[in-house]
C-alpha cells in the first residue's frame, strides 16, 4: 500500500513539474523592448506549483499518518484487564495490568513484562 501511495505521489509530482516548465516555457515576459524581462508571470506559477506539491503532500503523507496517530492514541486509552494484545516488537500477551503510562503483560512461557503503553501495537479478536 506504501509503494503504491508513494508511487502515486512520485507520477504527480511529475505531472505538476512537466506541467510548470511547459506552461512556463511558453509564457510570454515583457513588453519585449530594451531586452527587459518582467518575469511576473513565472512567480505566480512558482508559487501556484508550490500549493499544490504542498496539498499534495498533505493529502498523501500528512493527513493519513495522524489519522492512524489518532486511532493508535485512541485504542492505547481503551485498554483493558485481560485484552489479548501484540507489542511493535511482536510479542503476544494478555494484559494483567495498568497504570497510566506502562502496562503489564503475561506472555505464554507464564513471564510477565511492563510496557509503555504505546509500544501495544494492537489488540487481537478474542
Amino acid at each position: 500500500m506504501k509503494k503504491k501511495r508513494l508511487l502515486n505521489l512520485g507520477l504527480i509530482t511529475g505531472f505538476l513539474i512537466t506541467i510548470l516548465v511547459f506552461v512556463g516555457g511558453y509564457v510570454t515576459t515583457g513588453g519585449g523592448q530594451g531586452g527587459e524581462e518582467g518575469g511576473g508571470m513565472s512567480y505566480i506559477y512558482i508559487i501556484i506549483f508550490l500549493v499544490l506539491i504542498f496539498a499534495v503532500f498533505y493529502f498523501v503523507m500528512i493527513r493519513p499518518q495522524r489519522k492512524k496517530q489518532k486511532e493508535h492514541q485512541q485504542m492505547a486509552q481503551e485498554l483493558k484487564r485481560g485484552d489479548k494484545v501484540i507489542t511493535i516488537g511482536g510479542i503476544h500477551g494478555i494484559i494483567e495490568s495498568i497504570s497510566e503510562d506502562s502496562v503489564v503483560i503475561k506472555v505464554e512461557s507464564g513471564t510477565t513484562m511492563r510496557m509503555t503503553k504505546n509500544s501495544i501495537a494492537g489488540v487481537k479478536q478474542k
